[in-house]
């Protein structure tokens, strides 16, 4: 990019936390190993979803969105973090920097609706099941699914075309182990305060009121749940909500935190260590809480575990 001094940013470079960068074999290994175990975990829940058809209703179907965009989202981040925290290859260009922009809103506008479809979703099954069948089709489970990731694909593009348009003439290391609007905007020879109000209002608009609707969704599902006379009825109800809105809590805290709330509110280190929480644990932690906290996915798990275990000999006793 040219500024009209002439100085040309053509790469940029990701210094990553220094605090976290004192063990650079140690946080690789553990990059390594989250990496793997997000993988996993997730690539589980879609082939246990798939195997299972006592799964094949809406709410698993839109988990298994959830799985394959934390699959997309970690592959985007975590990698170039591995690269960092080795101290090689932690040049990017500006084009692979506004690319790593784009998918890592894509993905986490998609991810803030599907979280709000899923909260839908347990809206229309407790506090209107006589209209879940039609309300929640399968014609309409597709449209909603189609709509958030057309969505974020749209939100992500909107924001990588704004971010392009920054002109860079020097400085070019991001304070990041990532390429992401707010370090970048932090380094444009000009002021960002049009930028920062852009950011701010995809922000409000695709995080804050995604969130106040679940927030609303989860006010009439607590009311219909102390209804229930029976404790026991009332906690198997809610137990099928728990797993939602504990990803609910981490994701929406971090990214709030991060794009909502104004850049002079907080310190860069730790603004470093929150956007850290939210690209690497939170979508390693999803299949973890929805297989430990969801009795039906657990259950799936081991009858699709035993089923391999048992294949070969029963075909050996044939």
């Amino acid at each position: 990019m040219r500024h009209d001094n002439g100085t040309v940013v053509l790469e940029f470079i990701l210094l990553g936390h220094w605090y976290l960068l004192c063990y650079p074999r140690l946080l690789f290994t553990l990059l390594l190993i989250i990496y793997i175990l997000s993988l996993m975990g997730n690539s589980l829940i879609i082939y246990i979803v798939r195997m299972d058809s006592h799964l094949h209703i809406p709410m698993y179907f839109f988990l298994c969105n959830l799985s394959l965009l934390e699959i997309l989202f970690t592959s985007t981040t975590i990698p170039t973090m591995m690269i960092v925290s080795l101290g090689q290859g932690n040049r990017v260009s500006v084009l692979g920097c506004l690319v790593q922009i784009f998918f890592l809103h894509f993905l986490g506008c998609t991810e803030c609706c599907l979280l709000t479809v899923m909260a839908y979703d347990r809206y229309m099954a407790i506090c209107r099941p006589l209209h879940y069948n039609i309300a929640m089709r399968k014609s309409i489970c597709l449209q909603l699914a189609a709509i958030s990731w057309v969505g974020g694909f749209f939100d992500g593009l909107v924001l990588t075309i704004v971010t392009s348009k920054l002109p860079f003439c020097g400085p070019n290391e991001v304070a990041n182990f990532f390429c992401d609007i707010p370090p970048l905007m932090k380094l444009a020879c000009t002021d960002t305060r049009a930028n920062e109000a852009i950011l701010s209002l995809a922000g409000s608009l695709l995080v804050l009121i995604p969130f106040l609707f679940i927030l609303a969704s989860y006010f009439h599902i607590i009311s219909a749940i102390l209804r229930i006379s029976s404790s026991q009825a009332r906690w198997k109800v809610f137990s099928t909500c728990a797993s939602h809105l504990t990803v609910v809590s981490l994701f929406f805290g971090t990214v709030i935190f991060t794009y909502v709330i104004p850049s002079s509110s907080y310190s860069i280190n730790r603004d470093r260590l929150v956007s850290f929480v939210y690209t690497v644990f939170t979508p390693m932690l999803n299949p973890l809480i929805y297989s430990l906290r969801n009795h039906e996915v657990k259950e799936a798990i081991k009858k699709t575990l035993w089923r391999k275990i048992m294949t070969p000999s029963d075909l050996f006793m044939r």
